[in-house]
């Protein structure tokens, strides 16, 4: 079911659980939810939105996952978490602050789950999350506490620069390079 205008707009500022458990393989970070996942609840949820299927493509799941299944990543040593917690129609309503203070957050959740990786999807909030700027999808220098880290594009239908098959790609090297 879609939601309703007025359901996407009590969605405003709305936060998404995260999916976590402890020692995952990678905990993939979204900027923040949209209006629609924070409508329906679950995590990359908006009509569009290349994850699920790049997931699926890159070999992550045995199928495609429906984002109402987002909790079955944890059975796949995987979890889901934003920069920012606070739902919005589009991550240009965030604030440089808001992304920086995500950051710390995120280092508070990597200190307490462990993940082996922590994959950020969008590199503009990467760069601005963590003071680096021009990054390339891939693997990073930086690590946080003891997780490696990878930079992705966001897979937001909006992202035009990338196509299914180029997250398809990325997500691929992203499973073959955390072992």
């Amino acid at each position: 079911m879609r939601p309703s205008r007025a359901q996407l707009e009590a969605a405003r500022d709305r936060l998404l659980p995260d999916v976590i458990a402890p020692d995952l393989r990678v905990v993939f970070c979204g900027i923040n939810p949209s209006l629609y996942s924070a409508a329906v609840g679950h995590h990359f949820a908006r009509p569009g939105n290349r994850f699920w299927p790049a997931l699926h493509g890159a070999g992550w799941t045995d199928r495609r996952l429906d984002p109402t299944e987002d909790r079955e990543l944890l059975r796949c040593g995987c979890g889901l978490t934003n920069t920012v917690t606070r739902s919005t129609a589009r991550a240009d309503e965030l604030t440089a602050e808001e992304i920086m203070a995500g950051a710390d957050r995120l280092r508070r959740t990597v200190a307490r789950y462990r993940p082996r990786c922590i994959a950020f999807l969008g590199l503009g909030a990467f760069g601005i999350a963590f003071g680096v700027k021009g990054r390339r999808p891939g693997p990073q220098p930086e690590r946080i506490g003891k997780a490696s880290v990878w930079a992705l594009p966001n897979p937001s239908g909006l992202n035009a620069h990338y196509q299914l098959p180029d997250f398809v790609a990325l997500f691929r090297a992203l499973r073959i390079g955390v072992r």
